[in-house]
Order: structure tokens, then sequence, then C-alpha cells
């Protein structure tokens, strides 16, 4: 029943924004844009664009609809790097538009949000990579020194940047955690290594062992990427603390400098 509520609030929707000009974009987000996600629980996430001179569109939120009303000036901003709401943006990737004006700008808008520029791809992967690292780094250290809970908290902080830097190659924003396997599934990245049959599971393992191991596939894996990608310099960086992210897991209780 919520569903086919939600289903006629959206249809009456449409025909208000079709017949309002004040309203020059409209677009589609959420579960409901992306086919196989949607559930009989989910709302329709709409972002209304209105004329810079024009009045504010309709708000709404609730279990049916959750409707966003901003300006075009505003939604040109919106998402985008420096501007506070940049956690937005994979609401962009995959999303329907269902009003733009004649020349197309609202979605033009839309596909600059949903991907990353060349050099925006670049700068993010190197900042990625570099936290990859740092986590995976602070992960194997703690295991080492014998602090579990420590480890467990740095591997599962190793897999924010590893997924940001992994979409960044592919001049891809990361995806939200609830879409990721549908992501992976349904526009794979390319190489095999980070497939969903393999990916989703060793992202689990992370999760679930911590096991030093892991920490050094994960790395192992993603070094050829990167330095194919030209990161090699963000690599180097770490200088000789790259030999604890390399060495073979027999060797964990060695010594090695702080």
């Amino acid at each position: 029943m919520a569903d086919i509520s939600a289903h006629r609030e959206f249809s009456a929707l449409l025909t208000r924004i079709g017949a309002d000009p004040a309203v020059v974009g409209g677009i589609l987000s959420g579960s409901r844009a992306r086919q196989g996600m949607a559930t009989r629980r989910s709302d329709y996430d709409v972002y209304l664009i209105t004329a810079d001179d024009g009045p504010v569109g309709e708000e709404r939120r609730d279990a049916l609809l959750d409707v966003t009303a901003m300006s075009l000036e505003e939604f040109r901003a919106h998402a985008m790097p420096g501007s506070g709401t940049e956690w937005n943006r994979y609401s962009f990737a995959h999303a329907r538009i269902l009003k733009d004006r004649p020349d197309g700008l609202i979605g033009e808008l839309v596909s600059a949000k949903a991907t990353l520029s060349a050099p925006e791809a670049r700068q993010t992967a190197a900042a990625a990579l570099d936290s990859f690292v740092n986590a995976v780094y602070r992960w194997l250290k703690n295991h080492r020194d014998g602090h579990a809970a420590e480890a467990r908290l740095d591997a599962a902080e190793s897999i924010p940047p590893l997924l940001t830097f992994l979409f960044a190659l592919d001049h891809r924003v990361r995806p939200y955690n609830r879409y990721l396997a549908w992501e992976l599934r349904n526009h794979p990245l390319g190489p095999p290594p980070w497939r969903h049959e393999r990916l989703l599971p060793l992202l689990e393992s992370v999760l679930s062992h911590a096991a030093p191991h892991i920490a050094r596939r994960l790395f192992q894996e993603v070094e050829p990427f990167a330095r194919a990608a030209g990161h090699g310099p963000t690599l180097e960086a770490w200088g000789d603390d790259l030999r604890l992210l390399r060495r073979d897991p027999a060797d964990d209780g060695a010594c090695h400098p702080e």
C-alpha cells in the first residue's frame, strides 16, 4: 500500500513540476533511480531546480516523498568541491532527469556531479591512496604491538579511502555503502581484483578478521594499479615504512623502527 501511495504522490508531483515554468529542472535520485534497489518502503528522492529569479520551489520530507528545492545558482555548486555538501555527490550518479531546460543544462550539471574530471580524479586518488596506506600501516603496527581492538578500528578505517581510490581511478564517485554491491555488480570496476565477487568478500574479511595478511594483500593488490596510474610518488613518500606493508607475515614478530 505504501508503494502505491508513494507512486501516486510522485506522479502528482511530476504533473505539477511539468506545468510550473518556475521549475527549470527535476531530478530523481535514491533507490527509485537505481533499478532493483527500491523496496515497497522506498520514498521518491527528488530535487527541484528553480530559476534564480523565481519563487522557492516546494519542499517535503515524509515516508512518500523527499523533495529538495534549490535555485539554479545553488544547484551549480551543490555537492561539488568546496561546497560543504560534497558528501551528497553520489546522489547524482545514475540519477534520472525528470525535467530539463531546452539547452540541457540540468543534465550537464548532473553529469558533472556524477563523475570526476581528470584533474579531480587524480587529486582525489592521490589523497585517498595516502589515507589508505596510513590506515593499513597503523593497522599493522597495532597488530604487531598487540593492540587488537585498535588494529580492528584501523582496518575498518582503511576501507573508505580504498574505495575512494579505486573509484577515482575510474573517474567515478565512491558510492554510499548502501549502493556499493549494486554499483559493483551493475557498473563493474575494470580490473579483475576489484570485481564484486572478489572485492566484497575481501572487505568482509577486513571487517571480520583484520588479520595482517589481509592488510598486506590489500596493499600488494593496490600498489601496481597505483603506480600504473602515476601515483608512485605518493607511495615513495612513505619511505622505509612501506617495508611493514610488504614483508612476509611470518616476520610479524620482527622488530620494526617506529
